[in-house]
């Protein structure tokens, strides 16, 4: 074991993590934006080779000198720990840098020999340092497996280290992308409380190991490859100093993405919305309650060949990766992340515009690195690009009425709008008045919820840096049942089809459409639903009303046989668990709508509540 000897003085301000926050010793918020950085010949171009350690590190030296010299505004590196310098060659490979043939030995050497001196220089230079373990995860993983103990193992010995205990400008993340774990039923899965728990547990054994020796700042990922993470919120790592490692690539959570990813398929989502609504369900969770750290995340046209992610940067609040990316982050709000390019390219930036036509990886405002160079240096800056006056303020993508499903809910972003022709949002700093609160509510995000059927008027306001106020105005009608291409969902289940002109509805093949109410509807304190067709059918059609927000849970089912009216008692309704009858809940309505066999015509007349069953 290394000798006890006094804690290294520190080169950077100590930073902790104070309920979901970095903050300094100041007490202020701190978000850290960086690149990651690792050592091994394949990925550092064959600058070196045969364990030559004076070349690894003078050219990783001369790299960070040269993202800094590029004019980067960077604070941290992700250093990888490569399996290269650990790996005991001497036995057979198992996988992909697998942890299998990892010597102790080895790495405590190269920890001397590489990784800390490469750290000491990342901190000299301002950066700090979050320390990846060696190599990948095994896609199968379980507590107290061969992989739990090999983490156990790496961070003993690492936060033991002298020059590494309680370092401030030194963080670990604990693993990289773990993917499955088994659960207490006896399956692999990355999603599900039971497997959460589960993960909980592998990843306090390594962090109990951690803090028997330092109190370093400590990055727990999550399932599903770092794409899964909301069971910790129920069961979050106990401990101080425990922030949460997020993996984001184009196709994940939702969002829009050229091909296809690697590991979580998918290609291109719905934009800023899809985004929005994976990231809320598998990352806000944890970040509600911890800081959170993007540790790998990078986008760009698949022609340039240069990014894990193929994707675009786009605009905010419609297609494309990357400026949703920011967005959400931004809007989070305790979101610290990095690009995952290569440090040579970095190290290549140069600030000049591209050429229509003519762009290349580096000077394409679709790609990753230009628009993150000049997002980091207005990060560094604490300006938002508010140069020019305040000429107005526009809600993205809405006029001046705009329509909401009733128990659904609507992603507001305001857009400042400037006298050079800039623009950027602003719904962080954006006050909302409403006319009649009882039909809307609107939350710090800009997420507005309808709350009951009505009309009211919504007034955002923006004042800028410049003193300029500017408002819009815009009137809202929530109702429950519209038969709108825009607001009834014909694929709720198989692809279908809505006609709003003959409000005809085609099912897919056993398919449903209807009103996905995502936050529920609240229909307690009416009397009936009654829903009319316009025409025979013979597709086995009926009305469906679901009290679970899951397709795939039980309905109260309104048959229509050989007529055109079904008539709801909302309640008594009553739906079929195993063979018990269940009464169903009116005060949580998630799904109503269609089932029919498929593909053939269904004219809703209308759906209309009434206190009458005639």
């Amino acid at each position: 074991d290394p000798p006890e000897t006094a804690e290294p003085e520190p080169v950077l301000p100590k930073l902790h993590i104070e309920g979901r926050y970095l903050k300094n010793e100041q007490g202020k918020t701190i978000h850290l934006h960086g690149f990651a950085q690792t050592y091994s010949p394949f990925f550092n171009q064959d600058a070196w080779n045969n364990y030559d350690v004076a070349g690894c590190l003078r050219y990783n030296k001369m790299l960070i000198d040269g993202i800094m010299a590029a004019g980067w505004k960077m604070n941290f590196v992700r250093m990888h720990m490569d399996p290269y310098w650990s790996d005991d060659t001497s036995k057979p490979s198992v996988r992909y840098e697998g942890h299998e043939r990892f010597s102790s030995t080895r790495f405590k050497k190269y920890l001397d020999e590489v990784f800390i001196p490469m750290a000491a220089y990342a901190n000299e230079k301002g950066l700090y340092v979050v320390f990846r373990p060696p190599g990948v995860s095994p896609h199968k993983i379980a507590v107290g497996d061969d992989y739990n103990m090999f983490l156990e193992e790496v961070w003993s010995i690492v936060s033991a280290h002298p020059k590494i205990k309680n370092n401030t400008g030194i963080m670990f993340e604990l693993a990289n992308e773990p993917v499955d774990i088994l659960g207490p039923d006896g399956t692999y899965a990355g999603s599900g409380q039971g497997h959460f728990d589960q993960m909980k547990t592998f990843c306090q054994r390594i962090v109990n190991k951690i803090r028997a020796n330092a109190t370093n700042i400590v990055w727990v990922p999550g399932l599903g490859y770092q794409s899964s993470f909301s069971g910790f919120a129920y069961n979050p790592v106990e401990g101080t100093n425990i922030g949460y490692a997020v993996h984001a690539y184009p196709g994940w959570y939702g969002s829009d993405t050229e091909e296809a990813s690697v590991e979580l398929g998918r290609t291109m989502g719905g934009g800023y919305e899809s985004f929005q609504r994976g990231w809320n369900a598998q990352v806000k969770p944890i970040a509600d309650i911890a800081p959170v750290m993007v540790t790998e995340m990078d986008w760009a046209p698949a022609k340039y060949e240069a990014s894990w992610g193929k994707s675009f940067t786009g605009t905010v609040g419609g297609p494309g990766f990357g400026a949703n990316f920011k967005y959400i982050a931004d809007m989070t709000g305790n979101v610290s992340w990095l690009l995952f390019t290569e440090c040579n390219r970095l190290a290549a930036f140069k600030n000049t515009p591209g050429i229509p036509g003519q762009y290349t990886f580096l000077n394409d405002p679709e790609a990753c690195p230009w628009p993150i160079y000049h997002w980091f240096a207005e990060y560094a800056a604490g300006v938002s690009g508010d140069g020019a006056e305040l000429q107005g303020l526009a809600l993205f993508d809405i006029d001046e009425n705009l329509q909401i499903l009733t128990g659904g809910e609507r992603y507001l972003i305001t857009m400042a709008i400037f006298a050079d022709g800039s623009s950027r949002p602003v719904t962080g700093e954006t006050r909302f008045q409403i006319s009649d609160a009882s039909i809307v509510e609107i939350d710090e995000h800009g997420v507005m919820r309808a709350l009951k059927d009505g009309t009211t008027v919504v007034t955002a306001s923006y004042t800028s840096p410049g003193n300029v106020t500017k408002s819009v105005t815009v009137s809202v009608h929530a109702t429950s049942f519209p038969l709108t291409a825009a607001m009834f969902n014909p694929s709720i289940f198989e692809e279908g089809s809505f006609q709003e002109d003959t409000q005809t509805l085609i099912t897919g093949q056993y398919g449903f459409g209807g009103w996905w109410y995502n936050k529920g509807i609240d229909l307690s304190g009416e009397k009936y639903l009654i829903a009319e067709l316009g025409n025979d059918n013979d597709s086995g059609v009926s009305f469906r009303l679901f009290d679970e927000n899951n397709y795939w849970s039980q309905a109260a089912i309104y048959d229509f046989g050989d007529k055109r009216r079904v008539v709801v008692d909302l309640q008594n309704m009553y739906k079929k668990v195993g063979e018990q009858q269940v009464s169903l809940d009116p005060s949580h309505l998630f799904i109503i709508g269609f089932w029919s066999t498929g593909n053939k015509p269904i004219i809703i007349r209308q759906v209309y509540l009434s206190d009458s069953p005639n």
